[in-house]
């Protein structure tokens, strides 16, 4: 799916609605070449790019947290040493309502009044999928006062209990949209013709959709394994209704900017110059270079990261010549083919849904089932990952991953070999690997309590100099603090989000768990 164009028709579309308060004005000069009306089939692109891209703003921070990368510097102050700010969760925030969410509404009503139910049911799962991945990162969020723009600029906050609620609803009701007979549809639901548009993430293929649905109920039914009513049974049904290959993974693709577009290639990339000062951490790179397991090197290593690539812990810092992408001076983090300037960013995948599989069943006493989802989540990992391909800058060429290898490393002392082998660590740290740089990979390690039984490389920052400990006791972040522009907006509501876990100030609030965090 590109990004580009539908990026900028959401900024016009945005603009669009600014006009309507000089309505009466307007009637006398309405343009036919400028509509402020727009069609759910040129609404639904925008919703779709950006509501994918709040997960990938989102990256910018949480990899430091799970220590996929470090700062390059040594005691730089940043995220891998647990120092936060509320301007680097202002676009998590605000790509959730203002550049994603606010259309939905709008566009479902207009959907449902002309038939178009796929429509329809896109803007659920989409306002599914925006709301679970902000609340998984900020907690309580708006939802039951929101997107009503100028007619309320402070709505309510909803508990996180309600919002997790809210998104099964949605996902359920956006399903049931999908099942509608194409036959039904007043509109269709893609087109090349004049141009690109409605559903620009499954081309059109509403089964697609169905299974997103699911296999967001999935993951978000998996983060409440604290719970006292988590159904690791249930969450095993919703996964045998969610993706059946990466053919099905929710994704966008980059592209090269054309004027007067910019920032569409990847946000990892060197063009966007995001992590010229981050490092891979040692915890990544020890998975992957024999350490973590003796004498198993992961097929991965030259893709995920060089293979020259040693690991740092967060805040010791390395050299201006060390970790470097082969035959450059660029860090190797941009010799990484997540780094491609035009490769893609996963939102969801099918073999995260394997992982879920393979934990959840697992709780659920069924071990072969475990052994043989863990298997097939690795193995579609590197599969995906292991076309090969080459691209510039900087010059990288990542090697193939043939069946053999995928076969050896299944059978080697990585992987657990019989069903009563299976542990809970082999399969997070399976799903650490094949989750990199994804977001979520923190609500597990959260709901998990860090657990150093489970992530065993993970080490905790240091600190020099005159630097004070951030959280208190030691404690890992299991919260971002509330977005810049809510602080300023919306002060009441940010003061009761403090208040509600009674936080001191902005390190004892991040260090707070949220409702799905907690037993």
């Amino acid at each position: 799916m590109n990004l580009n164009r539908y990026i900028m028709s959401l900024g016009l579309l945005l603009g669009g609605t600014a006009l309507t308060a000089c309505e009466k004005f307007l009637d006398v000069n309405d343009n036919p070449n400028n509509p402020v009306v727009s069609t759910p089939n040129f609404i639904l692109p925008g919703i779709i790019a950006n509501g994918i891209q709040t997960q990938m703003f989102t990256a910018l921070r949480t990899p430091f947290i799970t220590q996929y990368v470090v700062s390059r510097t040594a005691n730089s102050g940043g995220n891998d040493q647990f120092f936060f700010t509320n301007a680097q969760s202002t676009n998590t925030f605000n790509q959730s309502y203002f550049q994603a969410g606010g259309n939905i509404p709008g566009m479902v009503k207009a959907a449902q009044e002309e038939g178009s139910s796929y429509y329809v049911g896109a803007g659920k799962i989409m306002q599914a999928m925006i709301l679970a991945h902000a609340t998984d990162m900020l907690g309580d969020i708006p939802y039951s006062e929101a997107y009503q723009g100028g007619a309320n600029f402070t709505p309510k906050y909803d508990p996180q209990q309600q919002i997790y609620a809210t998104i099964n609803q949605l996902c359920d009701e956006g399903a049931v949209e999908m099942l509608k007979p194409a036959s039904s549809q007043a509109r269709p639901f893609y087109s090349t013709n004049p141009s690109e548009s409605g559903d620009i993430l499954y081309k059109g293929d509403p089964l697609k959709w169905e299974r997103l649905a699911y296999a967001l109920k999935a993951r978000q039914a998996q983060h409440l394994t604290k719970k006292a009513n988590y159904d690791a049974n249930a969450v095993l049904a919703l996964c045998d209704k969610a993706f059946q290959s990466s053919a099905d993974d929710a994704q966008i693709n980059f592209q090269v900017a054309i004027a007067p577009l910019v920032n569409t290639t990847n946000i990892f990339g060197v063009t966007r110059a995001n992590f010229g000062g981050a490092t891979f951490s040692s915890n990544v790179v020890k998975y992957l270079n024999g350490t973590t397991f003796p004498g198993v090197v992961d097929p991965r290593f030259g893709i995920l990261t060089p293979t020259t690539s040693t690991g740092i812990d967060p805040a010791r810092g390395t050299t201006a010549t060390a970790n470097l992408t082969p035959g450059s001076t660029l860090t190797d983090f941009y010799g990484s083919w997540y780094a491609r300037d035009l490769g893609y960013y996963e939102a969801i995948t099918y073999h995260e849904v394997k992982f879920i599989e393979a934990e959840a069943a697992l709780a659920a006493g069924n071990r072969a089932r475990a052994l043989q989802s863990l298997q097939e989540g690795i193995r579609a990992h590197m599969r995906k990952v292991g076309r090969g391909g080459s691209f510039s800058p900087p010059a990288v060429t990542f090697p193939n991953i043939f069946e053999n290898q995928i076969n050896d490393y299944l059978a080697s002392a990585a992987v657990p070999q019989t069903p009563a082998d299976v542990t809970l660590r082999s399969i997070m740290e399976q799903k650490y690997i094949a989750m990199f740089l994804n977001p979520d990979t923190w609500s597990d390690m959260r709901r998990h309590d860090f657990s150093p039984s489970l992530y065993v490389n993970l080490v905790y920052p240091t600190y020099g100099g005159s630097q004070v400990l951030p959280l208190p006791n030691g404690q890992y972040p299991r919260r971002l603090l509330p977005g810049a522009t809510e602080v300023t907006v919306n002060p009441n509501a940010v003061a009761k989000l403090f208040s509600d876990v009674g936080a001191k100030d902005n390190n004892d609030y991040v260090s707070k768990p949220l409702w799905f965090d907690q037993r």
